[in-house]
């Protein structure tokens, strides 16, 4: 198990190519779903410097906070409410370019500006979502749901 990230300078889709075998590392012989979400919500804040990187996991018909990086955030989240609760409800990546103008947006933090939250499914059920957040607005693309989507498909729930 590697212990320490090889943070990658470059564009975008670098940083990925580079991160994505070293999550895989840290999650191989791991099987303790806290432990691996918690070290892929360091990986990607530790190489992408976002605003806020982080879990929530589907328990009793809520989306509960589960291990994170950043500023405090919302406990719970009702289906079908936010981006986190409208993605679980969809099944589907969600890219949100500006939070403000998103129908229902919960604002955890003001300094959010923009946002993309990927669903983790297991037998064809969403059992969580990774959410993340920018400061910057118009800042995830396709590029980060096609590795972000990568990247929870590594995590065995």
């Amino acid at each position: 198990m590697a212990e320490d990230l090889d943070i990658v300078k470059g564009n975008k889709e670098e940083k990925y190519q580079s991160l994505v075998p070293q999550i895989k590392g840290l999650l191989t012989g791991e099987d303790d779903v806290v432990a691996n979400m918690a070290n892929v919500a360091a990986a990607l804040k530790e190489q992408f410097q976002w605003l806020w990187v982080g879990f929530y996991v589907v328990k009793d018909n809520e989306l509960v906070l589960a291990p994170f990086q950043g500023p405090v955030a919302c406990t719970r989240i009702k289906k079908g409410r936010g981006v986190c609760g409208s993605c679980w409800e969809e099944a589907k990546t969600l890219i949100v370019p500006d939070v403000e103008k998103f129908p229902g947006h919960i604002a955890c933090s003001s300094i959010s500006k923009s946002e993309i939250v990927v669903p983790v499914m297991k037998e064809g059920e969403v059992v969580a979502v990774l959410d993340i957040d920018s400061e910057a607005y118009d800042f995830f693309d396709d590029t980060d749901k096609k590795y972000l989507e990568m990247v929870v498909a590594l995590i065995n729930f």
